[in-house]
């Protein structure tokens, strides 16, 4: 399955630093030993698999067999390293934020997989929440209606409660998502 372009690109805009801190090491190994903290900590917080295709890279592979066996968002980071190394200019812009606004169909993916009792659906939107709720504002709102989201509670007041135009906007995106997921 095809990623849509915006998706691809939210994804490389929230990595971007990752993925310029990768192809910055390539080209300089004075680089490495502040990205090895960065690495030490993705795989901390459960990025494993992405770190050891990193370290090939760092390795000086770059063939597209490093994508066999990734999921969607690893994938892209990698594509994106390798792209990067061969050409600067496909590199994704640091310091550009990203639009929440896409995220809405991958949260309403993981929210209906939740619904089914998938166990690492469960587990990654506990996650995405905490990670939601540190980071205050309308994020957090919208962290914090993704337990009710997951069991199926949709009064809308009560979920945009407090929320700004950007987080009602999450909202709505994310439930006509869970809808359409619904309807298939």
């Amino acid at each position: 399955m095809s990623v849509l372009p915006e998706r691809r690109e939210q994804i490389r805009s929230a990595h971007a630093a990752i993925i310029l801190q990768v192809v910055a090491a390539c080209q300089n190994t004075h680089l490495r030993a502040p990205l090895e903290e960065s690495l030490r900590v993705a795989a901390a917080n459960g990025w494993s698999e992405l770190v050891a295709v990193i370290r090939h890279v760092l390795a000086g592979q770059r063939d597209l067999s490093l994508l066999q066996g990734l999921d969607e968002e690893d994938g892209i980071i990698i594509e994106s390293i390798l792209m990067g190394l061969q050409n600067p200019a496909t590199l994704p812009k640091a310091g550009e934020p990203a639009d929440p606004t896409l995220a809405a169909p991958g949260l309403a993916s993981v929210i209906f997989a939740a619904r089914r009792g998938e166990p690492g659906a469960l587990a990654w939107l506990g996650d995405m929440a905490s990670q939601m709720q540190r980071a205050g504002g309308d994020m957090a709102r919208m962290g914090a209606a993704l337990g009710p989201l997951s069991r199926n509670q949709y009064d809308r007041l009560k979920l945009e409660r407090g929320m700004g135009p950007l987080g009602r906007s999450l909202l709505q995106s994310v439930l006509d998502a869970l809808a359409k997921a619904e309807q298939q």
